[in-house]
């Protein structure tokens, strides 16, 4: 299943549990203190960080590709949503003509296909920004467990692309996530998006991981920075 798929098919139930990406949100949002009027939100899926905002906004422009996330997002006169793939370099041609005062980006990026060329795209409009981006770390265990590589470029690849483009700080976030059975943890994992739909393990192997998996949490690790001038 395409990751767009994986998105708009489980767009309700990823309202539901997407306890981590919301945790994420609440960290970028406490080191906005400069409430920014002009918003551009790539990777806005349902609305998580409109509906965190507590300041007056005059334009956001939110873009994610996936129609089902869209249809649930916040409707408002101030609300302007794309649908539109943040990987496609026309994107950013579009929004040049935009006035933001902050590009926010929230557990969306780390799905860039080149992800060194989607930050150069960021960097070109020449906005603040606060970008959260899911590391190699989320769910080590489990494909350490798996013997699988990782879906997600390492923590080192991840800070060394955003000091790449970018002047600001820089923390490690490291979250865990119980359950009260590997089971439900898998469920969770299938309809949150962290995991978007790539199903890289057939019947038999899930079952046996699901088996011999050894903790009763699920790991997570995110590289966040945070500009706080223009560059």
């Amino acid at each position: 299943m395409k990751i767009r798929e994986s998105f708009s098919q489980n767009a309700n139930a990823y309202e539901r549990v997407n306890i981590i990406q919301k945790r994420v949100l609440e960290a970028l949002v406490s080191r906005i203190n400069d409430a920014p009027s002009h918003i551009l939100d790539i990777g806005c899926g349902s609305g998580g960080l409109y509906k965190m905002l507590d300041w007056p906004v005059e334009t956001f422009v939110g873009v994610d590709f996936a129609e089902g996330m869209l249809a649930l997002h916040p409707k408002a006169d101030n609300v302007s949503l794309m649908q539109r793939d943040f990987n496609d370099p026309s994107l950013f041609k579009e929004l040049s003509s935009f006035h933001f005062d902050r590009i926010v980006s929230a557990s969306a990026l780390q799905w860039a296909d080149d992800l060194d060329g989607v930050l150069a795209n960021i960097a070109a409009l020449n906005t603040p920004v606060s970008l959260a981006i899911f590391t190699s770390n989320t769910f080590k265990t489990l494909y350490e467990t798996a013997k699988l590589p990782p879906l997600l470029r390492s923590r080192e690849e991840t800070t060394a692309l955003l000091e790449k483009h970018f002047n600001g700080e820089i923390d490690i976030l490291e979250y865990t996530l119980a359950f009260p059975s590997v089971r439900e943890m898998f469920r969770y994992m299938k309809q949150s998006g962290v995991g978007a739909g790539r199903n890289v393990l057939g019947y038999k192997s899930m079952k046996q991981l699901m088996q011999t998996y050894p903790l009763e949490y699920l790991e997570y690790e995110i590289v966040l920075l945070h500009e706080k001038q223009p560059r």
